[in-house]
């Protein structure tokens, strides 16, 4: 089942719960060891990649390491892009089974969450962007400077130790009809087991050795994780209090350019807020935007349908006079 294609208009349809909810509607609690288990999997890998730097410079990367951790990084990265946020969240184009199946497969691997919990919380900062209720507002503790330092650290991670859930039966009820969707989100536990240990187990049989499985493991599996995670979280945080704002757009999102690269496409902030449902966010002359390169390719082959390419008209529109 096809998750329904939001309609064009300036705010992001996708983003609306089905049924009236306040700013601080929530879903269930988080428990204890989920908590715990999300510490771990957000400290372990920001350790690795704070040592990354050294470790380089002394011993440990080989180039297969580069190899399984780019092909990695560009699949969970591409996952969440492409999948998790533009097809999942927004409806920027429809997918055939197979293909709407591997990106929650390939956003899974780059372990942010379920899809369905993933999406129901970002539709539901659409819906509140910038204001209250808005799940990862760096501005949630005002403008001043101590208070954007502390609004920053916030966005980029200290929301998801949030004891409340958004409610996904409010915000994400499509994907909670949709069988496939809803056992992949179950399978997260099992996917990321896949993401954590496929990496030392390529690095291991390809050099036939114990060592290329632990470097294996330190640069595909940790550093991999915590660069992708770190880059995912400054869309939430560093694009939300900086950058340029070329269109008109309820909230302070803003054009990172240096991110462009690393997020595919994603820094491109503030056209994607102000045109929520585009599936390219990079609509300006020299904008590098993998994610809408390969639905793009999806769509030559048939995979991809009903995209909702840039209209030149729209944008002019929402340009900043």
């Amino acid at each position: 089942m096809t998750p329904p294609t939001a309609t064009l208009v300036d705010e992001d349809r996708s983003a609306e719960p089905t049924a009236a909810v306040d700013a601080t509607d929530g879903g269930d609690r988080k428990k204890g060891g989920e908590q715990i288990a999300l510490f771990l999997f957000i400290a372990v890998p920001f350790v690795a990649l704070v040592a990354a730097l050294p470790i380089a410079w002394g011993w440990g990367l080989g180039w297969h390491d580069v190899v399984i951790a780019t092909v990695m990084y560009v699949i969970a990265g591409h996952g969440i892009g492409v999948g998790f946020h533009r097809y999942f969240t927004h409806g920027s184009f429809k997918a055939r089974r197979p293909l709407r199946i591997a990106l929650a497969v390939a956003g899974s691997l780059a372990i942010e969450g379920p899809v369905v919990r993933w999406v129901a919380d970002h539709r539901k900062h659409h819906k509140f962007s910038d204001k209250q209720g808005d799940p990862h507002s760096p501005w949630r503790y005002g403008e001043t400077v101590p208070a954007l330092m502390k609004g920053l650290w916030y966005a980029h991670v200290g929301w998801l130790f949030d004891v409340e859930q958004t409610s996904q039966a409010q915000y994400a009820p499509d994907l909670q009809r949709d069988r496939d969707i809803v056992r992949v989100s179950r399978l997260f536990p099992y996917l990321t087991a896949v993401s954590l240990l496929l990496p030392p187990l390529i690095g291991g049989l390809w050099s036939m050795s114990w060592h290329g499985a632990v470097t294996a493991f330190f640069w595909a599996t940790l550093v991999r994780v915590g660069l992708l995670h770190h880059v995912t979280w400054s869309i939430n945080s560093i694009c939300h209090a900086m950058g340029e704002r070329p269109f008109k757009s309820r909230d302070k999102s803003g054009n990172v350019w240096w991110l462009a690269v690393l997020s595919f496409g994603e820094s491109w902030h503030n056209l994607h807020h102000a045109d929520p449902t585009c599936a390219r966010h990079g609509v300006l002359p020299g904008q590098v935007d993998s994610n809408a390169r390969l639905i793009r390719w999806f769509e030559q082959l048939g995979w991809a349908y009903d995209v909702r390419w840039p209209n030149p008209e729209r944008l002019e529109a929402k340009r900043v006079a």
